[in-house]
């Protein structure tokens, strides 16, 4: 058993754009180890978006919808003594980024009727313009971590 914690692996960047985060974001999507295809399917998003938003670079666009539905509070379960506690922890920069590209993947999958890159670009525009589902699901979870402040001191 490892006594020390693996050291983090950098994500490759994209190749079309040399985005670290894009390429995250494309092997987010990537199902069964298809990443020819979730590459379609995110720059096919991002020319929707650029169709849509022709005055701004997509990719921006892709940043800011991830910033806007990035998480600065989670709640996590903490046993003390008999009782579970929700306690309000910060999320760091890369679990926040990671939570936001996740739930702006699940929001698209669990749409129906459309092909998956419009899907991803409807969920990307919805939250660079800070509506739709996955900014709702941001607003929860910080109500949630707002609501179990009285725990905050149980913080580890």
């Amino acid at each position: 058993m490892r006594r020390r914690r693996a050291d983090r692996r950098e994500p490759m960047p994209d190749p079309k754009y040399r985005s670290k985060l894009l390429g995250k974001f494309i092997n987010m999507v990537m199902e069964r180890g298809k990443k020819s295809v979730a590459e379609h399917i995110v720059y096919g998003a991002l020319d929707i978006i650029k169709s849509k938003i022709s005055d701004q670079d997509p990719l921006e666009v892709m940043k800011q919808a991830i910033e806007n539905a990035r998480p600065l509070l989670e709640v996590k379960s903490r046993r003390i003594g008999g009782a579970t506690y929700q306690v309000p922890v910060e999320v760091k920069l890369e679990r926040g980024r990671f939570m936001a590209m996740r739930w702006i993947r699940d929001f698209a999958r669990n749409q129906k009727g459309k092909p998956m890159r419009e899907k991803i670009a409807d969920e990307l525009l919805n939250a660079y313009k800070k509506d739709g589902p996955s900014i709702k699901k941001r607003e929860d979870t910080h109500k949630m971590a707002e609501a179990n402040k009285a725990f905050a001191h149980y913080r580890w």
